[in-house]
């Protein structure tokens, strides 16, 4: 305890009040933890708000779901026997409103029908301030993007299928809108009653039947889903429960929120490397004092304990300020996003992640800044006052445990805690094996500008001299110059690419309407109506209902605790459809399709991805719920599966003799020139009032607009990255200043002009920008094709010239930071800066 009061003491009396010297450790501790807080509670407090909301969110404590069919006299017993019950019917339909003498105005929505119960939790509210309980057959309550859409108001009426409904109100918050889910269109909210009036209900049209319960405060969720799955198996039920009440939103943030924690694990990791560079820096500053203290006496030991506590105190301070500002970030992210975000949630402070992130931060501090602690402390005094000469480096076995211990509980925490482990170890060892290579790559510049021949020129002669001389911090330039550069490609080729997929390829492979529940029996019909105003038109039809894959090999889904990684269509009702040929932009990969007129037993082709994510085999059994009935079908091939066409893909296709049998109608896709869309909806819309047409162009502009969303929020993500690689270049600049000073003095004592001296600066600089650009480039491209392509899904398509472009930027702002780090050398006196060196 003494040996720490003394190094304390020691400590505070040299440590400035404005840190000087230490700023760069300060800055980034700031903007790693920063970011981590920002991100751990922003998705704590939503994650806390959806569950805080659940019940309202979801319509009650639980929820029962199923497609094409209302619960039978015993399904409604063991409802109502459970808690209070409200029921309600969605499905997809046409609103319009008679233009008179005009064409009639078409606009397709979500239709929903309440029953008197709703809404169990929340009430739904108007413009007007007003409460509406939907009880009346003949009114409807509509959305305000529908009122704007079709320029109408309260009282003026508009047609649902076969009936005309009386607009009761404009609704500004339906209560459980978040645990609807995605929706083709703004809602309209009628009675059970009304829906019946529209005839759009009719055996085989596409709807879906929620029942949500009001529990008894003693009866658990969870029992209670699993007390109505265990009593109807084969009922094709999806149970929601108040505490996962949108189970779309909810891992949509688990996903995000873990990918912006491993950005931001990035950013700390690359900021660590500048709190190296900044420590080393400094610590070069104090061998006058270290020398002093080794006369006097002190131990390595004694110093290093003396130079911690001072780094200690500023990480510190930079670890709390960094959690001060990701607490202020919540509520701006907030503002900013607007309505990007599931839910606006109250301000609170959430000290998990904040102790979290404060904890990376301590670990990251000791993992970079052991190496120039135990280097200041292992140099003999002699070594101390030979100044700037003396290159010994801290022994390994020294600073290892240190380094390698704090990195190692790192990546262990981040392991631990992630949803994905082996996707975060992954990217670890990612961000690990860039690292490394770039420093070889350094090496590599290094031992390659020993062997090259000398230029005549004297200052190119000096700057390549200044890559491999004793001293050179050629690696540190290196390693910092290729994180930028790479961040910067890597940014520009990902937003390029998505901008590109969303411009040009979605709207090129996408038809131009959709039509659900088209009936069977009027196929000719409506390919007349279609062709008579386009004749140019071209129609794929497809039959089209809806299912529960229920066991598959031998397993009961409903017995696993976790779904298998890549099984997203074990979740809930998919679509199911028949086909006697393999379907337009599927390739068969495995096995054999199923023969014409074929007879045997049935038949299902999967799509591969989802195959191997249940490890199944040709041959193995798929069990699934149609209508409330279970059937079974062999698998007879995979299939590899283009979704991006936008157009009718399913994950299972049956042989016709499978499920042809089940009530149900067609969808078609309509592919017309363009500017034809209005014309044949106005013509299907008579003779077709169940059915409905959904322009394309209203998609793609929602898929545009999400996946812009998401494309924005990983560029802001990683500019914290990129603002701590720019951090980790400065780190590298000031580390390098006193042998840089030294270069100074000796050539202004030579006779050399201040524009000389810098101009071996900038010449250096621009050597290492120029050998590093081909391997940032690449480096940045392969991140960006993983992106793009593996997690988005997307085509390649990045804008070249614009990647160039961005990469000539971040080689020019990395000049002008190496310039701008040699103009304090300018100022130095020769006389001074050598009686100092």
């Amino acid at each position: 305890m003494n040996e720490w009061r003394l190094a304390w003491r020691l400590a505070r009396r040299e440590l400035h009040g404005r840190f000087r010297g230490l700023r760069l450790l300060l800055v980034c501790m700031f903007l790693g933890v920063g970011a981590l807080a920002a991100i751990g509670s922003l998705s704590a407090a939503i994650d806390g708000e959806l569950k805080a909301r659940g019940a309202a969110i979801l319509g009650g404590d639980v929820e029962f779901a199923t497609s094409q069919r209302a619960a039978t006299e015993a399904e409604r017993a063991a409802f109502a026997r459970l808690g209070r019950v409200s029921e309600t019917t969605g499905m997809q339909a046409m609103a319009v409103r008679d233009g008179g003498a005009e064409s009639p105005q078409t606009v397709p929505v979500t239709l929903k029908a309440v029953d008197r119960s709703y809404p169990l939790y929340g009430n739904l509210r108007l413009a007007d301030g007003s409460i509406a309980h939907p009880a009346d057959p003949t009114r409807v309550w509509i959305a305000p993007g529908l009122a704007e859409r079709l320029s109408v108001g309260m009282g003026q009426q508009l047609r649902l299928g076969s009936a005309r409904f009386t607009i009761a109100g404009i609704i500004a918050d339906e209560p459980d809108r978040l645990g609807e889910g995605f929706t083709l269109g703004p809602v309209a909210i009628v009675s059970l009653d009304g829906v019946a009036r529209t005839g759009l209900i009719q055996p085989g049209s596409l709807y879906e039947t929620k029942y949500r319960i009001a529990l008894p405060a003693d009866r658990a969720p969870d029992a209670a889903a699993e007390a109505i799955k265990a009593a109807f198996p084969d009922g094709g039920w999806e149970a929601k429960t108040r505490d996962r009440a949108s189970p779309g939103a909810a891992r949509f943030l688990d996903r995000m929120g873990q990918f912006l924690v491993l950005v931001g694990l990035a950013a700390l990791a690359i900021a660590g490397i500048g709190v190296g560079n900044g420590v080393g820096s400094y610590l070069a500053t104090r061998r006058g004092s270290i020398a002093a203290l080794k006369v006097l006496g002190a131990t390595s030991g004694g110093i290093a304990r003396v130079y911690l506590l001072q780094v200690a105190v500023v990480a510190g301070v930079g670890i709390l300020l960094g959690l001060v500002a990701g607490i202020a970030a919540v509520p701006l992210i907030l503002w900013v996003a607007g309505d990007v975000l599931p839910v606006a949630p109250e301000f609170a402070i959430h000290p998990a992640p904040l102790a979290l992130a404060a904890g990376y931060g301590l670990l990251t501090a000791l993992a970079f800044t052991a190496p120039p602690l135990v280097r200041a402390g292992a140099v003999p005094a002699a070594g101390l006052l030979r100044g700037s000469l003396d290159l010994r480096r801290a022994p390994w076995r020294r600073v290892l445990p240190w380094t390698g211990g704090a990195g190692l509980l790192v990546v262990a925490i981040a392991v631990a805690t992630a949803e994905q482990p082996w996707f975060t170890a992954s990217f670890f060892a990612t961000i690990a094996g860039t690292l490394l290579l770039l420093a070889a790559f350094g090496w590599g510049v290094r031992w390659l500008a020993a062997r090259l021949p000398r230029p005549r020129g004297p200052l190119l002669r000096l700057a390549l001299t200044g890559l491999h001389r004793p001293g050179a911090r050629t690696v540190t330039l290196v390693v910092a110059l290729g994180l930028g550069l790479t961040l910067f490609v890597l940014l520009a080729a990902i937003r390029t690419s998505i901008d590109a997929n969303i411009r040009e390829t979605i709207p090129q492979k996408a038809p131009a309407l959709f039509a659900l529940d088209v009936p069977r029996d009027q196929v000719d019909l409506f390919r007349r109506t279609v062709t008579g105003v386009a004749p140019q038109a071209e129609l794929r039809m497809v039959p089209l209902m809806r299912g529960t894959i229920t066991a598959y090999a031998g397993t009961r889904v409903a017995d696993l605790e976790t779904l298998p990684e890549g099984a997203w269509a074990l979740r809930g009702e998919r679509g199911l459809t028949y086909s006697e040929t393999l379907p337009e932009r599927n390739e068969l990969v495995e096995g054999r399709w199923w023969p014409a007129g074929y007879a045997g037993p049935p038949l299902v082709s999967l799509d591969v991805d989802l195959a191997r994510a249940l490890d199944l085999k040709i041959g193995d059994p798929i069990r699934y719920s149609v209508l409330g009935v279970e059937r079974e079908a062999r698998v007879a091939s995979f299939r590899r599966i283009h979704w991006d066409s936008l157009g009718f893909n399913f994950v299972m296709v049956f042989s016709p003799n499978a499920i042809s049998d089940v009530p149900h109608n067609l969808a078609a896709t309509i592919d017309l020139a363009k500017g034809q869309e209005g014309a044949v909806t106005r013509a299907l819309l008579p003779r077709f009032p169940s059915v409905s047409v959904v322009e394309v162009r209203g998609v793609v502009e929602q898929v545009r607009t999400i996946v812009s969303q998401m494309a924005t929020a990983i560029a802001a993500a990683a500019s914290v990255t990129i603002l701590a690689g720019i951090a980790v270049l400065i780190g590298a600049v000031a580390a390098a200043r006193e042998a840089r000073t030294y270069d100074g003095v000796i050539l202004k004592t030579l006779g050399a002009t201040r524009a000389q001296v810098l101009a071996v600066q900038a010449l250096e600089y621009a050597l290492l920008s120029a050998a590093i650009t081909a391997l940032a480039l690449a480096l940045g491209l392969v991140g960006a094709w993983y992106v793009v392509v593996e997690v988005f899904a997307f085509e390649w398509l990045p804008d070249y010239p614009a990647v160039l472009g961005t990469l000539a930027v971040g080689a020019g702002v990395t000049l002008v930071i190496g310039i701008l780090g040699a103009l304090p050398i300018l100022g130095i006196r020769p006389a001074r800066a050598l009686r100092q060196l």
